[in-house]
């Protein structure tokens, strides 16, 4: 994983557009979890949670079950991201 500097939050959301294909690409994959996901694409956790998050806001991704025992959902793309139900 890439030993990256510690950034602000407006910096971390303006990378939201420019990483939101490669976290779909992944998902598109397989279910994934936020580690997962921070350690295939190097980046820090809290970073791909700010993403992720996002990304659920807008009904593009969805948890695919309980947490596991680490307390991490596993996400998904969603089917029908344009659904509201």
């Amino acid at each position: 994983m890439t030993d990256r500097i510690t950034r602000d939050a407006a910096e971390v959301m303006r990378d939201e557009m420019t990483i939101r294909g490669r976290i779909l690409d992944l998902l598109s994959e397989e279910p994934l979890t936020i580690p997962e996901i921070a350690q295939t694409l190097g980046y820090k956790t809290h970073e791909v949670v700010s993403w992720v998050m996002a990304m659920w806001n807008y009904k593009l991704v969805e948890e695919t079950g309980k947490a596991n025992s680490d307390g991490y959902f596993t996400y998904r793309v969603r089917a029908n991201p344009e659904d509201e139900g």
